[in-house]
């Protein structure tokens, strides 16, 4: 069946002229915000050799892939709101579905290796530096990130591009996603929707319950240890899991189901697409004393104020 669709509609976030008009000052905001906090991160951990640990190379990976991410949908959102009607080819629509996977799984995966870090730092300090060696952090990131994140942007990507598009164009989210456009394909779609959930879904799950189980085996290594070193410890667990929480729930709401849409969607993609990327660098960086002086010495230039802050394995991101 041929594909006579050339471009889709966007139905955006919503239809009332005054919430778009409100919502484009409230989501610039967060998008400008957003970009402010996670370049800060990026710049403050590059230019920093007190930050030079694989804890604070995975953050400033996190805080670049952030950025990624976003600027797929933020930029095209705001500017929809100003749109009567909010376009998007069929290329760019394919595109902007690919981009979206790539980087929310790089994100989920590296959300993973960050927690596979605070476990090896935490429940083996004294091996750290041989186990987390920056030709593992290396593999990590190519390996375990980026290249699994292309793998299964590509799948998602050839399965939804051959579907025949012949009718209906209106897409009921502000991004295109696999959930709306198998909705409109004119074909089955049963089993192209058990792979997204096999694919986007348990990708998801899998990575939740390692995350959980790595954080279970932390938390019950606190009882062989001094009451401080609970403190810090726990201190360097609870942004990653308050960060997990709000990136992995909305994902698993999303993807962890059939093909089938709901009107919550649109809201609920908003977290782990605009507000968590947005929140991340708050997170990671309210309780962390080595990162907030070094963003006080690079950026304003005190010195003296705040003299070096000597890092070792367990950091307190």
């Amino acid at each position: 069946m041929e594909n006579n669709v050339t471009e889709f509609i966007l139905t955006g976030l919503s239809q009332n002229e005054q919430v778009q008009q409100l919502c484009f000052f409230l989501f610039l905001l967060f998008y400008m915000i957003l970009m402010t906090g996670n370049f800060f991160i990026v710049m403050t951990i590059q230019r920093s050799p007190n930050l030079n640990s694989p804890m604070y190379f995975f953050l400033s990976f996190l805080s670049f892939v952030d950025i990624c991410y976003s600027s797929v949908t933020a930029p095209k959102l705001i500017i929809d709101f100003q749109a009567k009607v909010k376009r998007i080819s069929f290329v760019g629509c394919m595109v902007q579905l690919s981009c979206v996977h790539l980087f929310g799984c790089t994100e989920i995966f590296i959300l993973t290796v960050m927690a596979y870090d605070r476990y090896v730092a935490i429940c083996k300090p004294l091996r750290y530096t041989t186990i987390m060696d920056w030709k593992v952090c290396s593999i990590l990131v190519v390996v375990t990130c980026w290249l699994r994140g292309f793998v299964h942007s590509f799948t998602q990507t050839i399965l939804t591009v051959q579907l025949p598009f012949c009718g209906p164009n209106l897409i009921d989210h502000y991004f295109c996603d696999v959930h709306p456009l198998l909705k409109l394909a004119c074909t089955d779609t049963y089993a192209a929707g058990l792979i997204v959930v096999a694919n986007s879904g348990m990708i998801s799950l899998s990575c939740f319950v390692i995350l959980v189980g790595s954080y279970t085996v932390i938390l019950l290594s606190f009882k062989t240890r001094s009451s401080e070193g609970r403190h810090k410890a726990l201190s360097t667990c609870a942004s990653h899991i308050t960060v997990v929480i709000l990136f992995f729930v909305p994902c698993l709401f999303i993807y962890l189901r059939p093909s089938t849409t709901f009107t919550e969607d649109k809201m609920v993609a908003v977290f782990y697409t605009i507000i968590t990327p947005m929140l991340n660098p708050m997170i990671y960086t309210l309780r962390n004393m080595e990162v907030k002086n070094a963003m006080k010495r690079l950026w304003l230039g005190r010195n003296r104020r705040y003299p070096d802050v000597k890092l070792n394995g367990v950091g307190t991101a």
